[in-house]
Formats: C-alpha cells, structure tokens, sequence
C-alpha cells in the first residue's frame, strides 16, 4: 500500500509524519525491533513517549495504529477490551438551543429514536453523563460553542462489547445526529 494511503488509528500517513518525525511504516519497524508486540499499550505508548520525545497524544495515537496494523486491537476498540464509539455534528445554531434539544424530552422525542436512558448529570451548555437504555454502555456528551450562532455537539459511546455494536451505533448517532440537525432548523 503506497504511503500517502496508511490510515491507523483514524490518522494519515501524512499527518502522524507531520506531527512525530516518522511515517506509519518507520513507526512499525521501531515498534517491531523493540518487541513492542509482547507489550501492553501503557508499555508502548511510554517507550514513544520517553525514547523518542513525542506528546503523550501523539504516543497514544502511534500506539493504537500500531495495535491495529499488528492485529492487537480491533477498530474502535479501547485498552480496556471494551469498544467506544465517537461522532460529532457542527449546527447552525447556539449551543443553548443543541443543550436543550438533548435535556428537553419533548424536544428530544422529536429527533431520538430512544427514550430510554438515564441522564446521570450535567453542567448546562458543557456535558451531559448518559447511561443508555442497556444500562450496560454510557454516553458522553461535550457541547461546545463555535460562535454565537454555530455550535458543536460531540457523541461518545463506550463500553460496547464488540466491533459489530461499534459499527452499529456509529451509523445510529449519525442518523440521529441528522435528525437533530434538522430538527434544530425548523
């Protein structure tokens, strides 16, 4: 595969070479000699990090794609073997007003597919702590105001148990994320 289409962990080619000095495939080979595959993810991400001087994301982010490109860790899968989920939606609209769709349960019958869950708490305009409707999986939710007309809400789903429910409620927050974007229009 030709450099310019390495894609590990959601990151380019192009963009972990820009942020680290290395490129997928040098990262692996530096990884591969140091035995990196007998050891845990906090064992990797701390030799990146204090061998080779890069931020504590950026060794996070070389060590998930390299957990990914040598078959220990599924997509959307965490260090916990539990798997999240994230997807986020810019609005034309205050954040108040994408706050409120999401606390309001009037409001938030109009575009949810689910009513059942558990708001655990809240700070208005910032978060809302979500137990979803299996009780099993929770929702982080971060609001964040872009300007005063345009926002952003950003969806975390974790402790999914495989990468078939991964898969399935990405594709549920995005189709719902639409319909609170058109329900925020009208």
């Amino acid at each position: 595969m030709p450099a310019q289409q390495l894609k590990f962990a959601g990151v380019s080619d192009e963009a972990v070479k820009a942020r680290t000095g290395k490129g997928w495939k040098e990262w692996f080979a530096i990884l591969d000699k140091v035995g990196a595959r007998k050891m845990t993810h906090k064992d990797i991400a701390e030799h990146i990090y204090d061998n080779h001087k890069i931020s504590g994301w950026w060794s996070q982010m070389v060590t998930v794609g390299y957990e990914q490109a040598r078959g220990m860790r599924e997509k959307h899968e965490r260090a916990t073997g539990h798997y999240e989920i994230s997807i986020s939606r810019t609005l034309e609209v205050p954040v108040s007003k994408v706050f409120k769709a999401w606390e309001d349960g009037k409001a938030r019958a109009q575009w949810l597919e689910e009513k059942r869950f558990v708001i655990r708490n809240s700070t208005v305009n910032k978060y809302m702590h979500i137990t979803w409707a299996d009780k099993k999986t929770g929702l982080d939710l971060n609001f964040y105001s872009k300007s005063p007309a345009k926002s952003q809400v950003v969806v975390q789903h974790s402790k999914l148990p495989d990468t078939k429910a991964a898969a399935k409620m990405k594709n549920y927050w995005s189709k719902n994320l639409d319909q609170l974007k058109e329900f925020l229009k009208a």
